[in-house]
């Protein structure tokens, strides 16, 4: 009879060790961890994508991130812009994660475009007409210039320089114009282009213009018409 009592107490203690057994087992086992070396990779890779239509060699630096920040595991992380960030010079990245446990990082990068640009090669006095011996072409780090840089020759031979710009200096767009094409009063020929036909007359024009710019003519009828401006006097329709 005792024996048989020993033998109850133990069957039902069982359930219990077991259970507990397992809770211990649950607790004890550490939840997954992310790779904080991958979530650098993944901020490296976002920035070269943006940076893949950017005239030169591109070079990404990402910063460290804390390895004392324990982020569950992301299947699947996201980089992405924060507000006011950019995609070359000093920028920030973000990384988020939705499933299965919300987060997000934000890590430094800096991003480095080593390319050709255009500068004066001589001194450029303000109203000259700019041509290939004019300028030269120099490498460096494109992200370090100023908005607006010029980094293919033909975007400033023929334009006139705005004001005087040093040797040396990069050329901006914003600093160059586009070379007068009209004069107003000069007698010019407009050529109206349509489907299958092109017919050209004689006018006088009402304002001055560069090439590119829209002008205004007056007819030999009277007629006031307006169109763009070409070099050697020309002032082009198109219906």
């Amino acid at each position: 009879m005792k024996l048989s009592f020993n033998f109850a107490i133990v069957a039902l203690a069982l359930p219990f060790a077991l259970s507990a057994q397992s809770a211990v087992t649950q607790v004890a086992e550490p939840e997954a961890r992310q790779d904080l070396g991958a979530l650098k990779q993944t901020a490296e890779q976002f920035l070269r994508t943006q940076a893949s239509g950017l005239p030169g060699e591109v070079k990404v630096t990402v910063g460290s991130i804390d390895p004392r920040m324990k982020l569950p595991t992301c299947t699947t992380p996201e980089a992405f812009f924060p507000p006011s960030s950019k995609a070359w010079g000093k920028t920030t990245v973000g990384i988020r994660c939705s499933v299965p446990s919300p987060w997000t990082i934000y890590v430094s990068a800096k991003v480095q475009v080593h390319g050709d640009y255009v500068v004066a090669a001589v001194p450029l006095a303000q109203g000259q007409n700019i041509t290939q011996a004019d300028i030269a072409k120099v490498k460096g780090d494109l992200t370090a210039m100023p908005a607006g840089i010029i980094t293919d020759a033909s975007q400033a031979i023929g334009r006139t320089v705005a004001n005087s710009i040093r040797l040396g200096s990069p050329l901006r767009q914003d600093a160059l114009r586009n070379q007068q094409a009209i004069q107003q009063g000069q007698a010019v020929r407009v050529i109206v282009n349509g489907a299958g036909f092109s017919v050209s007359s004689e006018a006088r024009a009402l304002n001055n213009a560069n090439e590119g710019q829209l002008t205004q003519v007056r007819t030999t009828t009277g007629q006031v018409i307006s169109g763009i401006a070409k070099l050697g006097g020309i002032v082009e329709l198109t219906y």
